[in-house]
């Protein structure tokens, strides 16, 4: 099985969630270019791969588009992959000022 969480905040730039939860974590975070995406930021544990990325991404259009919809107050989104539940890790991302937890998905 395979833990999807999406984390946002719009209390935080990107960078500096980067610079918390890479700190929290233990993690680096190496910044990536994707013509879908934009520019995110990319860490890789032994069990997790975590993301940061801003809400908006570049659309078709010329205008900017959100990544999650759902969530469009959230400016800055953290997204998770685990192979299991790790509760652990979401208590200490929550521990983080103005982060909350906007998704959970298992397949």
């Amino acid at each position: 099985m395979t833990d999807y969480d999406i984390y946002g905040t719009s209390s935080h730039t990107a960078d500096e969630l980067v610079r918390l939860a890479g700190s929290l974590l233990g993690l680096v975070f190496t910044e990536r270019d994707s013509d879908y995406r934009g520019l995110y930021h990319r860490a890789d544990s032994s069990d997790a791969e975590i993301e940061i990325q801003p809400n908006t991404i570049p659309g078709d259009d010329g205008e900017d588009d959100l990544y999650a919809t759902e969530h469009p107050l959230a400016e800055v989104l953290l997204l998770t992959t685990t192979p299991a539940p790790d509760p652990a890790m979401r208590a200490q991302l929550l521990a983080i000022e103005g982060v909350v937890h906007l998704k959970h998905q298992a397949w």
